[in-house]
């Protein structure tokens, strides 16, 4: 089996693998094309492992330890691969001062399993999807950090159970069929993402965020799970503003200064809101040189603009700014693409502008920072207030969904609600406000918001990464009592007192715009030409008749009607590209209109 691996050069980052049964051999042309699979993910090279009943592929992204650092690693009968960062390795290094072979940041965690067996992701600080084999005992061992910043998908085939960090390497390698599960299809409709350990592809299957599972003999053994916030855990909270915002400080100091530990360039995204102000805040502090902030605009009279206010915002931090404006020519144009990327499907009109600002970003660095998950942490949503108030004046979150008294829909989804539901139920024991919180952070954070800085990032070969996002900015933030969250209406509000008193430029009381992507008016615009595209579609067609399918679109100036056409546009490009296997074929319109 010493050649499979044969002409694999030059790939890029991510991980895949299968672990097969007794009497399984390994497909030489099955592994070729489950590695082309994750090719896109990185520049920097590449490796192979292949052992009894395991093959291993890895393919990198160099971001620490560019000269030792390439995959596999091994330590005696061990083997690891990894997609992602470990922060706290240099700690980890000198906690374990047994000797390592390399400076890479994953070495730690093959020595820590040697010693602490499936226990050992519990010392991890990052954002990872970690696979370990163990000859001596013949296991592999599979772990995703405990906020699912880090994608990792399996299937269990008839040969042995196979693994990659995103589906479409699995149905590229023809491991199984490219099927729909129509009840996470509708739940994709109606919420924009899909919750839990099911995905919209039938058979293919996340492992959830903070899981460890063992496989052996090509099955599944066990599993494990480490929460990313306790369920019922309370701490002594501050009792202060003053001594809430010291602490705030050395939080997000910490966090910021593990986050940037990287030997290639990195920079951030800013917005015009107070998360990215307060990352762009503290590293400036943290470096010497200035720090490079990309922001995006639309050029569209009909929605806000933040570029005016993150320039401000650059200037005052002493950062290298970078606009960018995008054309509602750029979407058309490069909107097939964009969705191909999300093949675990999330149909947040946010991905338009990731995309195009990690392309711009790839020209000058290899890692940005983001702000995701302030608004989870600090409480910044209104629906988190709403779900907070007394009975019976609280409201359900995500209560409505997108097709919701549309009349589009040949039938209403089934259940779409019941992950939510579940979520929900599971953190019974915490406030309301921190129950809303810790239910977005079940699966709306992993499954839209950090899954689409991954893939929109990755496919441009950029690590995008999330100082909020942290085990030990989650252990503070959810220690707080309600009222450093939540103060005179405002969310956030302790993030905004903290730079009030550090970064006042940022205005941080201020009332902010907001963010928008103008998609219903730029559908609108095309409602005629897209509505009977996208009625079309095998699928579409198939969930909506199409005459009112091409209704919606004529009426998507409408808000709700205009959000409904982006959801099925996204969908008929989706089902296109990963369910039909077709590559774009031009624009948005040549692409639809190529089937």
């Amino acid at each position: 089996m010493a050649g499979v691996f044969a002409g694999l050069e030059n790939l890029m980052c991510g991980i895949a693998g299968i672990m097969l049964k007794d009497g399984f051999a390994a497909d030489s042309e099955m592994l070729a094309r489950l590695t082309r699979g994750i090719a896109h993910r990185g520049p920097d090279g590449s490796g192979q492992f292949l052992a009894q009943n395991v093959a291993l592929v890895h393919t990198r992204l160099a971001i620490i330890d560019l000269a030792t650092g390439d995959q596999p690693l091994f330590s005696g009968p061990l083997t690891l691969i990894a997609n992602g960062e470990i922060y706290n390795y240099i700690e980890l290094r000198a906690e374990l001062p047994v000797g390592y072979a390399t400076a890479s940041d994953c070495e730690p965690p093959l020595k820590l399993f040697s010693r602490r067996s499936e226990d050992y992701a519990g010392y991890l600080r990052g954002m990872y999807a970690i696979a370990i084999h163990d000859r001596a005992f013949k296991t592999l061992t599979l772990s995703r950090d405990p906020f699912g910043i880090k994608p990792l998908y399996t299937v269990q085939t008839a040969a042995g159970v196979a693994f990659a960090s995103e589906p479409h390497a699995l149905l590229d390698a023809g491991l199984l069929p490219r099927e729909l599960d129509f009840l996470k299809l509708g739940e994709l409709l109606q919420l924009q993402f899909s919750t839990g350990r099911n995905t919209v592809f039938k058979n293919i299957e996340r492992v959830l965020p903070g899981e460890t599972l063992t496989l052996k003999h090509g099955a599944m053994q066990s599993s494990r799970r480490i929460e990313a916030v306790e369920r019922d855990e309370v701490l002594a909270p501050p009792v202060s503003d003053e001594a809430a915002v010291k602490r705030l400080d050395e939080v997000l100091e910490d966090s910021v200064f593990v986050h940037q530990r990287a030997d290639v360039p990195y920079g951030m995204f800013l917005s015009g809101g107070v998360d990215s102000a307060a990352i762009l805040a503290m590293m400036a502090r943290l470096n010497v040189s200035p720090v490079l902030a990309f922001t995006a605009g639309f050029d569209f009279a009909g929605v806000a603009d933040e570029r005016d206010a993150a320039a401000e915002t650059a200037k005052a931090a002493g950062a290298r700014h970078e606009r960018l404006e995008i054309s509602e020519a750029m979407v058309w144009e490069f909107l097939p693409e964009i969705v191909a990327a999300m093949d675990d499907p999330a149909a947040d009109y946010a991905i338009i502008p990731t995309w195009f600002l990690a392309r711009q970003a790839r020209r000058d660095v290899k890692v940005i920072l983001s702000g995701e998950g302030g608004d989870e942490m600090f409480a910044g949503y209104g629906r988190y207030r709403a779900a907070a108030r007394p009975f019976p004046l609280a409201k359900k979150m995500r209560a409505r969904g997108v097709f919701d008294g549309l009349d589009v829909l040949r039938a209403p989804p089934a259940g779409w609600r019941d992950g939510i539901a579940a979520a929900e139920q599971v953190f019974c024991k915490r406030p309301a406000l921190q129950r809303a919180q810790m239910t977005d952070i079940q699966d709306w954070l992993p499954h839209d918001l950090l899954q689409k800085l991954d893939r929109c990032l990755m496919a441009h070969g950029v690590e995008g990464r999330t100082p909020f996002v942290d085990k030990a900015v989650a252990k503070f933030a959810f220690s707080l009592p309600a009222k450093f969250l939540v103060r005179n209406g405002m969310g956030k509000f302790l993030l905004r007192l903290w730079l009030e008193k550090n970064f006042p430029a940022a205005r941080p009381f201020a009332k902010k715009q907001g963010f928008d992507v103008p998609v219903g008016a730029w559908i609108a615009a095309k409602g005629g030409v897209l509505g009977e595209l996208v009625a079309k579609n095998p699928l579409v067609a198939e969930l909506a008749e199409p005459a009112r399918v091409r209704s919606l679109f004529s009426r998507a100036s409408e808000k709700r009607a205009g959000f409904a056409a982006w959801v099925l546009l996204f969908t008929a490009l989706w089902h296109r590209r990963h369910i039909l296997n077709l590559p774009p074929a031009g624009d948005v319109f040549a692409t639809l209109a190529a089937l």
